[in-house]
């Protein structure tokens, strides 16, 4: 028995009519075309919007010579970075027109990276995103000849001609000069794995302004990112005194150094003062409330999906430059 008519879905001629333009121009704007004003291209796509309409991909590929499709390849295990440009992409790409095909790498191995890089070449994406914080990945992408666009999120300072990233070392000094203008002089820094760019950048920044204020340095502590090791490594420095402060490269080791101190007997900040880096929508929130550094990586994703749509349509590249951070002050750091 067939059921109540369902509610048609929205048409061409629907975005039009709701647009004030013409299916014609509907479909120019679809298909990228160059004579499209930007005010009735962004009119056309508001009404794609409030009416959910859903082109025919298939159809609309075989007039484009396009999937609609945008690859990304992820060598990350849900740190908040990037995930946080992950949904930054899939939000751009939406707004394009563009469906999104994720693919996190179970190792980075080459054979790896050569069979996801395949496996989308079989789904016909149009391009891919790189997110890959480990320096390994890009050296094995360098060697591979790929023959869509594709465009490198490194998420750190190093951004080349097809890449996108936030000036890290710069937040990185900052964390590290606003701990120094607090009259900290020994100050610990509690670092990201080895190899991963953005421990590498942070690393770079914290040494840079020790060094510019002629401060002496400690061997960093090797972390994995999680507040479990932050935690231990709380308990484990608060056997040795010959520091003030520490420099933690991400909010999740730093929330969880302060627990770990806290559980020692040890104040924050009375007698340690403790500064993160991503600015995680918990760290306002903890006690004390962490100061830290922000990074738009939702706005990285955006710009990811600008230039290489660019490169798609054989447009030039929008010129982007460095994602500047900014120090957040709260509590969690004080006058030495």
């Amino acid at each position: 028995m067939v059921g109540p008519d369902r509610a048609r879905a929205p048409s061409i001629r629907d975005v039009a009519r709701l647009a004030d333009v013409s299916h014609q121009t509907v479909s120019r704007v679809l298909n990228d075309h160059p004579s499209i004003r930007p005010e009735t291209r962004s009119k056309v796509l508001d009404a794609i919007a409030v009416l959910d309409y859903r082109p025919n991909l298939a159809a609309r590929a075989l007039v484009t010579s396009r999937s609609m499709v945008l690859g990304v390849l992820s060598a990350t295990t849900g740190e908040f970075g990037p995930s946080s440009s992950i949904a930054g992409i899939e939000d751009a790409a939406r707004a394009e027109g563009y469906s999104v095909s994720t693919l996190n790498l179970p190792a980075t191995t080459p054979e790896a990276i050569g069979k996801a890089v395949r496996q989308l070449a079989r789904e016909q994406v149009d391009g891919i995103i790189v997110l890959a914080p480990q320096v390994r990945v890009f050296n094995v992408l360098g060697g591979m000849a790929v023959d869509f666009p594709f465009v490198t999120l490194q998420t750190a300072s190093g951004a080349d001609a097809v890449g996108i990233a936030a000036d890290q070392v710069a937040g990185a000094r900052a964390a590290t000069e606003h701990l120094i203008e607090l009259g900290h002089v020994d100050i610990l820094h509690l670092a990201g794995p080895q190899d991963w760019i953005e421990a590498e950048s942070r690393m770079r920044g914290y040494l840079d302004a020790l060094r510019d204020a002629d401060l002496s340095t400690f061997p960093p502590i090797r972390g994995d990112w999680t507040a479990d090791f932050g935690y231990f490594a709380g308990q484990e420095l608060s056997r040795r005194r010959d520091f003030t402060a520490v420099f933690a490269a991400n909010d999740l080791m730093a929330i969880g150094l302060m627990h770990g101190f806290r559980e020692a007997g040890l104040r924050v900040p009375g007698d340690v003062s403790v500064v993160g880096f991503d600015d995680i929508p918990v760290a306002a929130h903890v006690a004390p409330a962490l100061t830290t550094v922000h990074a738009d990586f939702s706005e990285l994703g955006r710009r990811a999906v600008r230039i290489l749509l660019a490169e798609i349509r054989g447009e030039a590249p929008p010129s982007l430059g460095l994602l500047q951070t900014e120090l957040r002050v709260r509590e969690s750091a004080a006058m030495r």
